[in-house]
C-alpha cells in the first residue's frame, strides 16, 4: 500500500498541474500562440538551465560501479531498436512515428525517477539514480532527436545523416548537458589540483541558473495542459492505446525483468531501484516541447504525457510491489 501511495503522491501533482493548465486556456488566459512560444522557452532555455544544474550537481564520477550503467545503456538502445519496427506497424502517420518512438524509451527520470529510486531504497537509491542520470539522460536526448528526425514529415522517407547529426549537436539539450560534463571536468581539475574557486562562487550566475531551472517543469506541465484536447483522444486512440502500454507494460517487463532473470546476483537493491526509476516511469515532459521543435505530432506527445502518467500511478506501484516479494526490497 505504501508502494501504491508513493505512485498516486508522484504523479498527483502532475496531473493537477496539467488540469490547472487546461482551465487556464478554458479561462481564456493560455491561447496557442502562447503555448507554442512558452514551448519553446522551456525546450530552448529552461529545460538546459536544469539539465546543466542536474549534471553539474552530480558529486562525483569517480569509483562508479559502470555495470549497471552499461546494462542500462544498452537495454535503452535494444528497446529503441526494437521498437522502430513496432510504431512503424502501428502508427497510421508519419508524424506519429517518432513521437511514439520516443514514447517507448524516454522516461519521466528527473522528475519521478530520482524520487521513486529514493522511496524505494533510500539515500544509496538516491545516489545510484543520480550517478546513472549522467549516463541515461545524454541519451535520451539523443535517441529522441534521431526518433524524431528519422520521421520528419518534410524530409521523405530517407532522412540525410548530415541532418540527423546536425539536429543532435544543435540540440539545446544536449549542448546543455555537454556543456555540464566539461564544466563537471574543470571542477574536478581543480579539485585535484587544491584550486578552491566553484561555479557556486559566482552567486548571481548561479542563482539565475537555479530561477530557470525551476520554471522548467512547472511551465512545461501548464502548457501542455493547455495544449491538450479530450476530441484528441479518439481520433489518437490507437497511438495512445500502444504508447501507454509500451512505457508502463512492455518496457518495465524487459527493462526490469531481464535484469531480474539474468543478472540479479551481480545487482543490489539500490541498481534496481534505478531500474524501476529508468524503466517503469512515464514518458517524460520535456518530449513535448522537443516534439513541437522537430515537427511530430504535439497532441500525440503531450496524449502520451498524460496517460502514462496515470497509468504509472499503478505500474510503479506493480514494479515495487513485485521487486519487494522477491525480496530485492
Amino acid at each position: 500500500m505504501d508502494s501504491f501511495l508513493f505512485a498516486v503522491n508522484a504523479v498527483a501533482p502532475i496531473i493537477l498541474t496539467v488540469a490547472i493548465g487546461y482551465l487556464l486556456k478554458k479561462a481564456g488566459f493560455m491561447n496557442a500562440d502562447f503555448a507554442k512560444a512558452a514551448n519553446k522557452l522551456v525546450f530552448r532555455l529552461f529545460l538546459p538551465a536544469m539539465l546543466f544544474l542536474n549534471v553539474y550537481r552530480i558529486a562525483s564520477i569517480g569509483g562508479i560501479n559502470m555495470n549497471y550503467i552499461m546494462y542500462c545503456l544498452v537495454a535503452l538502445l535494444v528497446i529503441f531498436l526494437l521498437s522502430i519496427p513496432a510504431v512503424i506497424l502501428v502508427a497510421r502517420k508519419r508524424e506519429y512515428r517518432g513521437v511514439l518512438l520516443q514514447g517507448a524509451f524516454r522516461s519521466n527520470y528527473a522528475l519521478i525517477g530520482i524520487p521513486l529510486a529514493q522511496s524505494l531504497f533510500g539515500n544509496d537509491g538516491v545516489i545510484v539514480a543520480t550517478l546513472l542520470s549522467a549516463a541515461v539522460i545524454p541519451l535520451f536526448n539523443i535517441l529522441a532527436v534521431i526518433s524524431l528526425s528519422i520521421f520528419r514529415v518534410e524530409r521523405g522517407k530517407k532522412p540525410s545523416i548530415t541532418h540527423i547529426l546536425s539536429d543532435i549537436v544543435r540540440n539545446p539539450l544536449i549542448q546543455s548537458i555537454a556543456l555540464g560534463v566539461l564544466v563537471l571536468g574543470v571542477r574536478a581539475f581543480f579539485t585535484a589540483n587544491d584550486i578552491s574557486f566553484r561555479l557556486t562562487d559566482i552567486t548571481p550566475l548561479f542563482t539565475v541558473l537555479g530561477y530557470l531551472s525551476d520554471l522548467a517543469t512547472p511551465l512545461a506541465l501548464l502548457v501542455l495542459g493547455a495544449q491538450f484536447e479530450f476530441s484528441a483522444v479518439k481520433a489518437l486512440r490507437r497511438e495512445i492505446i500502444f504508447g501507454t502500454l509500451m512505457r508502463t507494460v512492455i518496457v518495465p517487463l524487459l527493462g526490469i525483468g531481464t535484469a531480474y532473470a539474468f543478472f540479479s546476483s551481480q545487482f543490489s537493491g539500490a541498481h534496481f531501484a534505478a531500474f524501476a526509476a529508468m524503466f517503469a516511469t512515464p514518458v517524460a515532459v520535456s518530449s513535448v516541447p522537443m516534439a513541437q521543435e522537430m515537427d511530430g505530432d504535439v497532441a500525440l506527445a503531450g496524449q502520451l504525457v498524460v496517460w502514462t502518467t496515470l497509468a504509472s500511478a499503478f505500474s510503479v506501484f506493480l514494479v515495487a510491489f513485485l521487486l519487494r516479494l522477491a525480496g530485492i526490497f
